[in-house]
């Protein structure tokens, strides 16, 4: 949990949302009875022996994507869709910023098709979500995604519909190789709060300051480290670069107020910035000048990444802050809010921002651009994905519509494909979306 005023612990989570007067409803949705467990392996395994995977053409054919039985109901879909607006709370810190002026935030043309399902793959579910955190999904491919099921983090491949454990941290993980300030000793059941996999690196944050970082096409774990033992340590969001020398960095955002730079040639500290307010996410320009703050605080800062400087304040949005991400031209970046928008500013003029996106339930989570700069995805904390078209002045606009918590989104480097992953104790999967052609004919090439 990000804000200051919660704690860390497994019993401390709780859902962002109320849905007051549709527990009936949501019993019948999920198709469970009264006496079901509320244990995650029972859930897990009835989800699996219940539901299959649904394909694209079962998609064309009528099938839910998510393969719920709207006709064996006592509720229509678009009756239940309709409930959930009405009746889900957006979580704020800061009462009533989600009222933002309907005038200031751009109305889009909806109905874009730019990503076409491909496939809901229900036998990998991500974990229980803790709240507000939602970056534990990421694809390094087109067919290769990384995501939390439970205490592991899983490999799913898209080519050949399998899965694997990469790493599993419900027991005892301590480093395989000695490195100056790694902590040997390691972990014992690690609660991961966010995960950065990149090229062959995957970093993961746990809810203690815990930063566990591994190489894929290495045995074992080559790194432990605590980033703080303050009370409020929680990792809140890790990004994996390249830095001008060519050597391999990562940066790491916390609740404790800082935020942290790591070599991981020398696997050293190499930079720690302090602030007042609790760091929920960080971003960094294309060409590494400068970072993209935001946190527990209304305006996001933009500061020199070398001196620590604070070059700008972020005026404008309502509430705490828990996305950001960089336009690949490093001309424009995109921050998103507890006040349910996603703002995006441009670096000539920053006294204002460009333009004002809108949700339709709750705070936006969740921020990607294409590699190549023609669209960018902000996720809610639930049910929808919204795809624009940032050529079009992000006028235009796909909305993916969904029911169940979202874990996390990624595009592929090579554009080519959207993963979103959805928690739901039924329903829960990871789906896939391939970009669609203009040409019938690239569309078969997979």
């Amino acid at each position: 949990m990000m804000s200051r005023q919660r704690g860390n612990h497994a019993d401390d989570m709780e859902e962002e949302y109320e849905m007051e007067g549709v527990d009936d409803m949501m019993d019948e949705f999920h198709g469970r009875d009264g006496g079901a467990s509320d244990s995650d392996v029972n859930e897990f395994d009835y989800m699996n022996s219940r539901n299959q995977d649904t394909t694209a053409a079962q998609a064309r054919g009528g099938r839910d994507i998510q393969g719920i039985p709207w006709e064996r109901l006592n509720i229509t879909r678009e009756k239940y869709r309709q409930t959930r607006l009405e009746q889900y709370k957006n979580y704020e810190n800061i009462s009533q910023s989600g009222e933002v002026s309907e005038k200031e935030c751009k109305t889009t043309e909806k109905g874009g098709s730019y990503y076409e399902f491909r496939r809901n793959s229900r036998s990998v579910r991500s974990t229980i979500l803790h709240f507000q955190l939602r970056n534990l999904v990421w694809a390094t491919s087109k067919h290769d995604v990384y995501l939390m099921s439970h205490y592991s983090v899983m490999h799913w491949s898209s080519l050949t519909h399998t899965k694997s454990e990469v790493l599993n941290v419900s027991g005892h993980v301590a480093p395989c190789e000695k490195h100056p300030g790694s902590l040997l000793e390691g972990f014992t059941q690690t609660q991961v709060s966010t995960l950065a996999v990149k090229d062959k690196l995957l970093v993961a944050g746990g809810f203690h300051g815990e930063l566990i970082c591994k190489y894929l096409d290495r045995p074992g774990v080559s790194y432990c480290t605590r980033t703080t033992y303050d009370d409020n340590a929680i990792t809140n969001a890790v990004e994996i670069y390249t830095s001008s020398s060519g050597a391999v960095h990562f940066v790491a955002s916390n609740n404790d107020c800082g935020v942290r730079d790591f070599d991981l040639e020398s696997f050293q500290l190499s930079k720690h910035l302090p602030f007042s307010w609790p760091v929920n996410h960080t971003s960094l320009s294309p060409d590494g000048r400068f970072l993209l703050i935001v946190g527990d605080d209304p305006d996001g800062i933009l500061v020199d990444f070398r001196s620590g400087e604070v070059i700008a304040s972020l005026r404008g949005h309502l509430d705490y802050s828990f996305a950001s991400a960089w336009h690949p031209s490093g001309l424009t970046f995109a921050t998103g809010n507890q006040d349910r928008t996603c703002r995006i500013w441009d670096m000539r003029n920053l006294a204002n921002s460009v333009t004002a996106l809108k949700g339709n339930l709750g705070a936006i989570r969740s921020i990607r651009y294409t590699s190549d700069g023609k669209f960018m995805a902000m996720a809610e904390p639930a049910d929808f994905v919204h795809v624009f078209d940032v050529e079009s002045g992000y006028e235009k606009e796909q909305e993916i519509d969904f029911f169940g918590e979202i874990s996390g989104m990624s595009f592929s480097p090579d554009t080519e494909s959207l993963f979103v992953g959805v928690w739901d104790r039924t329903y829960g999967s990871l789906i896939e979306f391939g970009r669609r052609r203009q040409f019938s004919y690239l569309d078969t090439i997979v």
